[in-house]
């Protein structure tokens, strides 16, 4: 039940931030994105800081503060420039396509690292997932400005600070909690709020209306904190990578809020996407009959006991 609320949590997490994107397109002509990056992790620290206080939550230890510190500068600071800047050069279909790689470099760096296995189950979830995405961006794909693959390249290395992040993230997540690890860690955002303010990008916010605010605080609020606990809940209770393939639903969730606030047509690829899309997460997601019943005959054998050769024949099978 734990790896199954990881997964729903992350699936969630990457639905939110396909709203997310919506609100970043509303505010983008009002605003550069670098001051967007600002108000939206800015204020999701501010929202999870006294909830952590109130909750009484522990703190990462003294000996992870470290490496909080670089993770927080990793996800919450560097990956939100290269996000934006791969913008400038490609269209938003292209990024989310390039983004949509997450899972399948989360695979590959993970099974490198020794993060997790690498299964029949997982690439091909991966890869179903990834051509999903593909489906449902099809008619826009074909039109690119010139010079797109710098986008391309630049939103790939932002979907690399996300698989590191979520895969070093992991045991420092264990040993402290998801909502604590994640504030220390937004607190990277400040990164991006001092070269915001040296480069005097919040003076346009003064001319904002009630809409333009709205817009702000909900992506502080569950654009960074509430997108992001889940994102650290997930990576609590389950693999990188089945927490990485859920980023695939992020390009559904943007393309059906840009029908409803912007009237952005919806076509059949769209559809036909979501199912693939959704079909990856299962096949990547579950595992098989054999990897089940051995993962029951280790909860209820007493014959059977971690570190024996069944043990670890059992674990072998789980997809």
């Amino acid at each position: 039940m734990g790896e199954i609320s990881g997964v729903l949590a992350a699936v969630l997490s990457s639905g939110l931030g396909g709203t997310s994107i919506g609100a970043t397109r509303y505010l983008v002509s009002a605003i550069d994105p670098l001051a967007i990056g600002s108000f939206r992790f800015g204020i999701g620290f501010l929202l999870l800081l006294p909830l952590t206080l109130l909750r009484g939550d522990r703190w990462p230890e003294r000996g992870d503060w470290a490496a909080a510190a670089g993770l927080g500068i990793l996800f919450f600071a560097l990956f939100p420039i290269l996000f934006n800047a791969s913008l400038i050069f490609t269209t938003a279909a292209r990024g989310a396509l390039a983004l949509s790689t997450l899972p399948l470099l989360s695979l590959v760096i993970g099974a490198a690292l020794g993060a997790e296995a690498l299964t029949w189950r997982k690439s091909v979830g991966v890869v179903l997932a990834t051509l999903g995405v593909a489906i449902a961006l099809l008619s826009d794909l074909t039109s690119a400005p010139t010079g797109a693959w710098r986008g391309d390249l630049l939103m790939i290395a932002a979907a690399l600070c996300m698989v590191l992040y979520g895969i070093w993230s992991k045991p420092l997540i264990r040993r402290s909690g998801p909502i604590a690890f994640t504030t220390m860690s937004m607190a990277g955002a400040a990164c991006l709020i001092l070269l915001s303010w040296v480069r005097g990008s919040f003076a346009p916010a003064a001319g904002f209306g009630a809409p333009q605010w709205l817009a702000a605080v909900y992506l502080g609020a569950f654009g960074a904190a509430l997108t992001f606990y889940l994102w650290a809940f997930a990576l609590e209770r389950t693999t990188p990578t089945r927490v990485a393939i859920s980023v695939t639903v992020n390009p559904i969730t943007a393309s059906l809020v840009g029908a409803y606030l912007l009237d952005e047509p919806l076509r059949w690829n769209l559809a036909a996407g979501i199912v693939a899309v959704f079909a990856g997460i299962w096949i990547a997601t579950t595992t098989g009959q054999r990897g089940g019943a051995a993962r029951a005959t280790l909860q209820t054998d007493p014959d059977v006991t971690p570190g024996s050769s069944s043990d670890i024949a059992a674990g072998r099978r789980r997809a």
